[in-house]
C-alpha cells in the first residue's frame, strides 16, 4: 500500500468536491471511518448530511445503502429477514440494508426505540442475528446516522446506550454566504455527486484502519485521556459522564487524526481537538444545569481547562 496519508488526502480532496466549505467536518468523518467507528451527524435538514455519506462511500469504493427511518419502520426492515425457499425447501437469509459497508441511517430519531435498538448489535458487534442465526456485516463497516435536533416535532431522542455506540457526533451547520453561492454554481447543470469518481478501494480502507492502530500513543497521553474522561464523571453539572468506551473512542480517534496530520505519534493537541466530538454526546447534563443554560460542550471545555496537559509542568519549570 502507498503512504496512508496520501490515500487519506485523496479521499478528502474528492469528498470536498461535493461538500463545499466543510473541510473540518469531512476530515472528522474520515477520522471516524479510519478508526472503525460510527458517526452521528446532528443538524437541521438540507445542510448536506446525506451527501457527505454518499460522497465518502463513493470515494472510498465501499458499498452503500440508505435507510430512511420513519415511525412505522420495523427492525426486520433494517436487519433483513429469513424467507422460506420453495425450491430448496429451506429458509434463506435475505439481508437488509444494514449489510453494506457504509450505511446511512437517515433521520434516525424519527424511528421508534425498538427499531433504533436493531442497530445496536450491528454497530457494536458488527453482526446481526435473524431467527437465531448470526450474520457478519462486511468490512469495512460504518454507520453514518443523521438526526434532526430533538426539539423538532415527531422525534424520539436516542437512548444513552445507543449514543455511546457512536464514536463521534458532528454538526455541519449552515454554509457561509460565499460557500452557498459556490454550492449553487456547482449544481447549476447537475449534481457533482453524479460525476464523483472512486479514488481508492475498500481493501485500502482496511489497510488505512490497520495503519491507524500502528500510530504511537505515549502512556502519558493515555493517562491524560483517562483523567479527562474521569473529569466528565465528576463534574458538578453532570448527571452521567463518559464511559470507558469514550476513552477508547478518544484514543483511537487521536491516532487517526495524527495520521492525517502526517505524524506517527499522538500529541496532547489531538486530544483537545477531538474531545468534544467524541465525548460531548456521552455526557448527560443534569436537569438543574440545563435550566442554567449549561450544555455538554461547556462541560467538556471546563474539563479540558481543569486537567493538566502532560509535560506542562516540566516545560513551565524549565
Amino acid at each position: 500500500m502507498e503512504d496512508p496519508r496520501i490515500v487519506a488526502d485523496r479521499i478528502l480532496a474528492n469528498v470536498d468536491r461535493v461538500i463545499i466549505g466543510k473541510a473540518l467536518e469531512t476530515r472528522l468523518a474520515l477520522v471516524c471511518l479510519m478508526s472503525r467507528g460510527h458517526l452521528l451527524i446532528e443538524d437541521v435538514p438540507g445542510v448536506g448530511k446525506t451527501m457527505l455519506a454518499r460522497a465518502l462511500a463513493r470515494s472510498a469504493g465501499c458499498t452503500f445503502s440508505r435507510i430512511q427511518f420513519t415511525p412505522d419502520l420495523l427492525p426486520s426492515d433494517v436487519t433483513g429477514v429469513s424467507v422460506f425457499n420453495q425450491g430448496t425447501r429451506d429458509f434463506e437469509f435475505r439481508p437488509g440494508p444494514i449489510m453494506a459497508q457504509i450505511v446511512l441511517t437517515d433521520e434516525i430519531n424519527r424511528a421508534t426505540p425498538k427499531t433504533q435498538s436493531a442497530l445496536l448489535e450491528a454497530m457494536e458487534e458488527r453482526q446481526v442475528t435473524v431467527d437465531g442465526v448470526t450474520h457478519r456485516t462486511p468490512d469495512p463497516f460504518m454507520v453514518m446516522a443523521t438526526q434532526n435536533p430533538i426539539e423538532y416535532e415527531g422525534t424520539f431522542p436516542l437512548p444513552e446506550a445507543q449514543l455511546d455506540r457512536f464514536l463521534m457526533r458532528v454538526h455541519l451547520g449552515y454554509p457561509s454566504a460565499t460557500d452557498e453561492v459556490l454550492v449553487m454554481d456547482a449544481q447549476q447543470s447537475g449534481h457533482p455527486i453524479e460525476s464523483l469518481d472512486q479514488v481508492t478501494s475498500a481493501d485500502e480502507v482496511l489497510e488505512l484502519q490497520q495503519a491507524v492502530r500502528g500510530i504511537y500513543i505515549d502512556p502519558l497521553i493515555k493517562q491524560y485521556i483517562v483523567t479527562l474522561v474521569g473529569a466528565t464523571r465528576e463534574h458538578e453539572s453532570v448527571y452521567l459522564g463518559a464511559s470507558p468506551r469514550g476513552s477508547l473512542a478518544l484514543m483511537r480517534a487521536t491516532q487517526a487524526y495524527a495520521l492525517l496530520d502526517g505524524r506517527d505519534f499522538v500529541q496532547p493537541d489531538d486530544v483537545k481537538a477531538l474531545a468534544y466530538t467524541t465525548l460531548g454526546h456521552r455526557v448527560i447534563v443534569s436537569p438543574g444545569a440545563r435550566v442554567r443554560g449549561i450544555d455538554s460542550k461547556e462541560v467538556v471545555e471546563e474539563c479540558l481547562e481543569r486537567v493538566p496537559v502532560p509535560g506542562a509542568r516540566a516545560r513551565g519549570s524549565a
